[in-house]
């Protein structure tokens, strides 16, 4: 008979929990897009110079790259700025980006589809606004010195 020893469950840091949780947001969002390809007549209003109801322009496209941008650069920042800054820029990205997926669902074909990405999303913004909003604070010091204690280190040497 084995004993079965615990699984280890190492403690996720929260820039990784905030870098995946952006990764998501990313690939539902290019998912959702490149999914809606395939409904009927989207290619065919493409080769148009139509996307959705928008003449195709660089303008629309630049607007397109930017908004795509955001969830990639969230997971390069969450992982490399300083807690702090960190904590902030996700709290008011996520928080933007909310209002900006449920847009996403006005006026759209096929709300279950839209509406389950639209979901989706949300769910991993909410988390990311937890993770950011609950980030772990630095205990203080159990000990303070105090210049007696210092006295009695140098004593000792």
């Amino acid at each position: 008979m084995s004993t079965r020893q615990p699984l280890d469950d190492p403690r996720i840091p929260v820039k990784a929990k905030l870098a995946a949780a952006w990764t998501g947001v990313m690939f539902l969002y290019a998912y959702v897009d490149i999914l809606a390809f395939f409904k009927p007549g989207v290619v065919t209003d493409i080769l148009k110079g139509v996307v959705f109801e928008f003449d195709i322009s660089q303008p629309l496209y630049v607007l397109f790259l930017t908004l795509m941008s955001i969830p990639i650069f969230m997971v390069v920042l969450s992982m490399t700025l300083p807690a702090r800054a960190n904590r902030v820029t996700n709290l008011i990205v996520a928080s933007i980006q909310i209002p900006y997926a449920a847009f996403n669902m006005v006026g759209g074909s096929w709300p279950y589809f839209y509406g389950l990405g639209v979901v989706l999303e949300v769910i991993l913004l909410v988390l990311i606004l937890r993770y950011a909003s609950t980030w772990p604070r630095t205990a203080p010091s159990a000990t303070i010195a105090t210049s007696q204690d210092r006295e009695t280190v140098r004593a000792q040497q």
